[in-house]
């Protein structure tokens, strides 16, 4: 999805983003507390933490520089260059008017205004929250339309890929982060530039002797580049609440329970004890193993389809799901830690399949509201589907490296490990009560997850001849190629250059999330349209071409990770224009170029992580396409595409 780290100016690509809104929720919900004898090891340190590090994770929060506001002048050509590929010379001469006269008159004061708004909040970026309300006042479902996934690889030790093994030490693990997490002791997310200078102890106890005030200042002149961490206390338990016209994210950091999805049944149980430590191996184990021995059928009306409904038509479905006497279920699965599904389906190594059961899977065993669900194949292969609304994959990708290292190299559960009995009582099922009123909205939300579904069309593929060290070795930027051979694929089929998204990440700055990278340029078109022809040009002429493709795209890139894109800044200008009730929508923001250049057909992602073995996300409009990559030193793959086009 969207994520990498390139920083000198620092750039790191990410999953499409949000800002969380939050209701913090306190609560001291256990599902249930058994003193299970434990062997004092499973509270040591050791088994508690995956890190315990010296510099405190929030080390750097208080001194990470604030996300810039451009220029106008700056933003408005930027728009304008974005515009030039895709229209004709009199549409662009229309929008460049338009553009010209918002930026001398409407547009000086909205920009000033937003600026007035950002030195009243210090504490955050000028992008928060009209950000997060992008999110949670869309109405269309969840799934598909913005929750992403992430295949990961598997266990090196083929004994260990087994679905409860597997499900086990990865649940340890994910737990293990949490504590860390908690305790303010995971590592802070630091980029370096020069990491024989920097990434050593030498550093670490440097930077604890600075004042975290100016922290940032001192690491940067190791050439270090610590990254804003405020998205990840969002990662656990955590839970968009539909609401009607606007959702709300709820948070409960107090509770101590999981929640697993088996089958279109749901179970939970204490992972964490009344101390709030991890439990013992053997007790999450046995818990694990008596829902996989459960031989429950599939629930006629499965609850868990609700989640992938429309957000307004979900809100009042799950007033009444209260109404009918289940709330406290809803409260238990809102606050758990976060959902585990395990899944009866293998993928039978097919990445298509693959990529249909992290995406969407039936709709039976998901809960698309919850911040984070880590699922578990028959066949042992593990993903992420998280909700977008509460943060981007800055957060997810580090959770998976972490996880995936130490549940695969520090394993607690071993084929001959031997699980703890497990009373009925102490993993409890969770069963909905329905009236026929919620059992048509049930049966009506699967009618349209499965229309919704099967539209989605899945391709896969790996390119093995070469990948990033090739485009190095020829001086050129390997995402700038990798972006070209989209929109010369795109032109071939189509003869069209479109509104193209990719995401760059602005976590160098405080509360900072994403920002556009438009790739479709006049020189990818000009690209294009050349190798496109019959009669091509000389291959020096093509290799010229392609290399100034190189650099307008690194330019951007540079500017995008600096906070110097324009989409966020129009976006936020936008916002406060819709906000005023009392004056006219600025003339640019109801040109149909700039309504155009928004629909974005083409949504991409890239990604830089071992740790992946496939991702991607739908279509973000209804003929659009969804193009997850991963550039590897010698391949680039896996390129998961996800489209409701029948060509491309």
């Amino acid at each position: 999805m969207k994520l990498l780290f390139y920083q000198s100016a620092i750039y790191k690509k990410s999953f499409r983003s949000s800002i969380t809104a939050i209701t913090d929720v306190r609560s001291s919900t256990s599902v249930l507390w058994r003193s299970h004898s434990s062997s004092s090891s499973s509270f040591s340190d050791d088994y508690q933490f995956i890190q315990r590090s010296k510099l405190p994770m929030l080390h750097f929060q208080p001194s990470l520089p604030r996300l810039p506001i451009p220029k106008l002048e700056d933003s408005c050509k930027r728009y304008l260059d974005a515009q030039k590929p895709l229209l004709d010379d009199n549409r662009y001469e229309k929008t460049e008017a338009i553009v010209k006269r918002f930026q001398n008159h409407e547009g000086k004061e909205l920009q000033e205004k937003l600026i007035a708004r950002d030195k009243r909040n210090k504490h955050t970026s000028y992008i928060s929250e009209p950000w997060f309300d992008m999110y949670l006042k869309s109405r269309d479902p969840v799934v598909i339309n913005y929750n992403p996934y992430l295949g990961i690889v598997d266990d090196p030790k083929p004994e260990y890929n087994n679905q409860l093994i597997r499900a086990s030490n990865t649940l340890i693990s994910s737990l293990r982060f949490l504590r860390s997490l908690r305790e303010n002791v995971l590592e802070p997310e630091i980029y370096h530039l020069n990491p024989l200078k920097s990434d050593n102890e030498t550093f670490r106890n440097v930077m604890r002797m600075i004042p975290s005030i100016v922290s940032w200042y001192g690491a940067y002149l190791y050439k270090a580049f610590p990254l804003d961490m405020s998205q990840y206390q969002g990662l656990f338990n955590a839970t968009r609440i539909p609401k009607r016209g606007r959702d709300e994210l709820l948070r409960d950091q107090s509770t101590k329970h999981m929640v697993v999805i088996r089958n279109g049944h749901f179970y939970a149980f204490d992972v964490l004890d009344k101390n709030g430590n991890i439990r013992e191996p053997s007790y999450i184990h046995g818990c694990l193993k008596r829902i996989l021995s459960e031989n429950k059928q599939k629930p006629e009306y499965p609850v868990a389809v609700l989640t992938s409904e429309n957000r307004d038509v979900w809100a009042d479905l799950r007033d009444q799901l209260v109404e009918a006497g289940n709330s406290e279920i809803l409260n238990l699965i809102d606050t758990g830690i976060f959902v585990l599904n395990l899944d009866d389906e293998s993928t039978k190594n097919d990445p298509f399949l693959l990529s249909k059961i992290m995406l969407h899977g039936d709709g039976s065993n998901r809960w698309f509201d919850k911040s984070l669900q880590l699922i578990v194949t028959k066949d042992a292969k593990v993903g992420i589907n998280f909700e977008h609304s509460w943060g981007d994959g800055v957060a997810v990708l580090r959770y998976i490296n972490n996880m995936l290292t130490d549940s695969t190299k520090k394993h607690f559960v071993h084929p001959n490990s031997t699980p703890s009995v497990i009373d009925e009582d102490e993993v409890r099922h969770l069963e909905f009560k329905l009236n026929e009123k919620l059992k048509e909205g049930i049966k009506t939300a699967l009618q349209k997850f499965n229309t919704l579904t099967s539209k989605i069309k899945f391709s896969v593929f790996q390119h093995q001849k070469f990948g990033k060290n090739f485009f190095k070795a020829h001086m050129l930027s390997p995402d700038a190629v990798v972006q070209l051979s989209f929109q010369m694929a795109f032109y071939r089929q189509t003869g069209k250059t479109v509104a193209t998204y990719e995401s760059s990440s602005t976590a160098a700055f405080r509360h900072g999330r994403t920002e556009t990278i438009r790739p479709a340029t006049v020189a990818t078109k000009k690209c294009s349209e050349a190798f496109s022809k019959k009669d091509r040009p000389s291959s020096n002429e093509l290799r010229a071409m392609i290399e100034e493709c190189s650099k307008v795209h690194q330019q951007l890139v540079k500017d995008s990770a600096l906070g110097q894109g324009f989409d966020r800044h129009l976006f936020a200008l936008r916002m406060l224009a819709e906000a005023n009730k009392e004056q006219k929508i600025p003339e640019m923001f109801q040109d149909p170029a700039f309504i155009s250049i928004n629909h974005n057909i083409m949504s991409t992602s890239t990604l830089s992580s071992q740790s992946i073995l496939i991702a991607g996300f739908g279509p973000v409009v209804q003929d659009g396409l969804g193009i997850g990559y991963n550039v590897d030193n010698d391949k680039i793959g896996e390129i998961g595409r996800a489209s409701c086009r029948e060509r491309v």
